[in-house]
Formats: structure tokens, sequence, C-alpha cells
């Protein structure tokens, strides 16, 4: 079997049970699905734990069979089990434990491997955001509110793995001061 096809080259593509534009809010959906999928696999070759590893490798099999959903133009049978949703935040309550308290917003970043999650999570968000406006995938709306939360608290635990302290969010903060040249 070839790689390509071209069914594509004029701008569509399959949905099943329909052609669409390739600029179609599903296929934009589906999409940025993809993107989150792979920015959880540049997550995984940072992490350093290997059970962190094992449930963001699952996710992304989640990932995929949620997808799967948005292939369909007509509304979607019901092929996920949404317990998954429990799953993350029975995930989140272990990884939390490992955390210090959190009394303010933090900066998205820090360790490499954190910094990788926090991308992840923005890219999720942006996923609720798609299905959100699809009205198709309402069902689905629970799973990515949490993935987006847990993906908030494993960047905090990487960090603490790192070594390296969440960064606090200060109004107005001055950071950053640049040298200033001699007159």
């Amino acid at each position: 079997m070839k790689r390509y096809t071209r069914t594509g080259d004029k701008g569509e593509t399959s949905l099943i049970g329909s052609r669409v534009e390739k600029s179609h809010p599903q296929i934009e959906a589906m999409g940025h699905l993809d993107e989150l999928n792979s920015q959880i696999g540049l997550a995984i070759a940072h992490q350093e734990d290997e059970t962190l590893r094992i449930q963001l490798t699952k996710i992304q099999h989640d990932l995929f069979d949620l997808g799967s959903e948005l292939m369909y133009a007509e509304a979607p049978p019901k092929m996920v089990d949404l317990s998954i949703v429990t799953e993350l935040e029975r995930w989140m309550d272990e990884w939390e434990e490992s955390c210090p308290e959190l009394v303010r917003f933090i900066l998205p970043g820090g360790s490499v491997a954190a910094a990788s999650l926090h991308v992840a999570r923005t890219v999720c968000r942006r996923v609720e955001r798609d299905l959100a406006a699809l009205g198709v995938a309402d069902r689905q709306l629970p799973y990515f509110n949490r993935l987006s939360d847990y993906l908030f608290t494993v960047a905090r635990y990487a960090n603490v793995v790192a070594g390296v302290p969440d960064q606090e969010y200060a109004r107005g903060a001055a950071v950053f001061q640049p040298k200033r040249k001699k007159e």
C-alpha cells in the first residue's frame, strides 16, 4: 500500500459519510488533536519518571480513540468509555501529593520536561475549544478539560523531579532588567 493517495490534492478530504474541505472545522479539530498527540509524544521524550511516561503513552492511545469519533460526518457512535476521565483524576491526585502547595499562579516553564507538558496543555485547551465550537463532541469535553488539568499537574511534578522550582507569577514583576548604555 502506498502512503500517498492523491485524493486530497484539490483541498478536500474524507470524513466517514462525506467529503469536506480541508478547512472544515471538524478537520481543523482533528488536526489540533493530532498536534496534541505529537506534543505529548515530545513530552514523553523529555520525562525521566517511568510511571509518567506510561501514563502519557496511555493518553496518546486514548486520543486516537477519541479522534476516531471525529471521523464521522454525522453524529458519531459512542465508541469511547469516558471512565478514562476518572482515571485522569486519580492520577492527578497521586501526582499532586509530590508537588508543593500551589498558592499563586505559575508561569509555564521551568525544566524542559515541564515546559513540554505546558505546551501540550495549551494545545489541549485549543482542542477543547474546537470541540465546544463543533457541538458534535460535547460528551468528550470533560476528558479534555481534565486532561489539561492533568498536564498542568504533571508539569509541576516534572519540575519537582528536575529540582527546578515553579516560577510564580507576579503582576508587573521586573524580573529581567536590561543593562543601560553608559552615556
